[in-house]
């Protein structure tokens, strides 16, 4: 009996392994590839201003703070290989394929608002912490939200893939009765509040203020009063690519060191069009490169 236990088990695995979908992985030395192409592909997102978007004044061209972050860590990379020339390519992608895009080799670094998170730690790596935000809601003015309770009834958008999709339904299974309704991403969750569909929408603050200076939707708009999460954002690489790591690490900690990431904050979050104070955490963040986890301030635990 035991040993027939034990071919079903060799056969039950063996099934399993043949009816399981096998996705490309890209090489874990990203570094050796690049230094044979002289390539390197940047995926950037479309319209997570002031972050990574795709400047249409410009023809088109990806540009934001994590953009710039990105493209001082491709300088140390090409620094480090002792390369003359290094083509930086770009391919936008959306908050729920960034991922794999990443683990198929689609691209080597992922430059946008991710978070660093527990759960993505599982299969990816992150740089140090660029900026910390924290999810709260967009409401109409006029809008009671001075804390999670007054979303009850309410419907809230939130952008596909995004740690706000998994906290907030998280949040109405265990704190409050709202109805959560997903948008393939931010401008799509954005133009459904404006136009009433939806009550709220929930994601970071730092990226709800991008979209109310962008829109020009000071006077129709407003943050909520409380927060949900802390979000540490990092630029994202493959898994175990140590090597890559060490030269972003390195790069990212020369800009924190000198002070010459103050520059780079000022650019994107001191302008006209928004200004967003250096927050208590992120400055800590710069005089103390670390790789936290976001949390889940309301749920008490990690993200």
């Amino acid at each position: 009996m035991i040993r027939r236990s034990f071919r079903l088990l060799a056969l039950a695995t063996a099934f399993a392994a043949l009816s399981t979908p096998v996705l490309a992985q890209a090489p874990a030395d990203t570094l050796a590839r690049i230094q044979q192409t002289h390539t390197i592909t940047l995926g950037v997102r479309e319209s997570a201003w002031p972050f990574s978007f795709v400047d249409a004044q410009n023809a088109g061209k990806p540009a934001g703070y994590s953009v710039d972050l990105c493209l001082a860590a491709v300088e140390e990379i090409k620094s480090t290989l002792k390369l003359k020339e290094l083509d930086v390519k770009y391919r936008t992608v959306s908050a729920s394929e960034r991922i794999p895009k990443l683990e198929s080799g689609e691209i080597d670094l992922e430059c946008g608002s991710t978070t660093n998170t527990k759960a993505r730690q599982d299969r990816v790596a992150f740089g140090p912490t660029m900026f910390v935000a924290g999810i709260r809601v967009l409401v109409p003015k006029g809008t009671k939200a001075e804390t999670v309770q007054d979303l009850a009834g309410m419907t809230v958008a939130v952008s596909k893939g995004s740690t706000s999709e998994k906290l907030l339904t998280q949040l109405t299974v265990s704190e409050v009765k709202a109805t959560v309704k997903v948008f393939e991403n931010n401008d799509e969750a954005f133009k459904a509040l404006r136009a009433g569909t939806v009550k709220a929408f929930a994601q970071d603050d730092s990226l709800l203020l991008g979209l109310v200076a962008r829109n020009k939707a000071q006077d129709a708009l407003v943050l909520g009063n409380f927060a949900l999460s802390v979000e540490p954002y990092a630029i994202m690489m493959r898994k175990n690519d140590t090597a890559l790591m060490g030269v972003v690490d390195k790069a990212l900690g020369k800009l924190y060191a000198s002070r010459e990431i103050d520059q780079f904050y000022k650019k994107w979050f001191a302008t006209g069009q928004i200004t967003i104070p250096v927050g208590r955490l992120t400055r800590e963040s710069f005089s103390r490169p670390n790789k936290e986890a976001g949390v889940a301030m309301m749920l008490g635990y990690s993200l």
